[in-house]
């Protein structure tokens, strides 16, 4: 469970660190430009806690995609990035994939192993 609350910390300070670069306006703005520096230290930092638990496959992945995710969604949301079907189904198909991942093993009837805590 600790490596799972790792992992969301890990995306949402890559959510932050990924706005604060969009604020930075190519690092020209100082506090942004710290904002980015402070939120993707944050965000692999954490990333890596996670591991201890998580197996990379798995939590990469779930970083990477819900973080593309939320990101995007903050994108269309509030610096209107365009939006339309092709978007909505492409961020649906990450979701999806997502849970799929997280889903147990049709074979074995368990979930993805965990790496073992060092």
């Amino acid at each position: 469970m600790r490596g799972y609350l790792a992992l969301s910390i890990a995306i949402i300070s890559e959510i932050f660190g990924t706005t604060m670069l969009k604020l930075s306006d190519g690092f020209s703005s100082v506090l942004p430009s710290i904002g980015v520096v402070l939120g993707m230290g944050l965000a692999f930092y954490c990333l890596s806690i996670s591991l201890r638990t998580i197996p990379l496959s798995l939590a990469y992945a779930i970083w990477s995609g819900v973080g593309t995710a939320l990101t995007a969604l903050i994108g269309i949301l509030i610096w209107n990035d365009p939006f339309n079907l092709l978007t909505g189904i492409s961020l649906l198909i990450i979701i999806g994939g997502l849970v799929l991942l997280n889903s147990p093993d049709k074979a074995g009837g368990e979930n993805a192993p965990e790496a073992t805590e060092n």
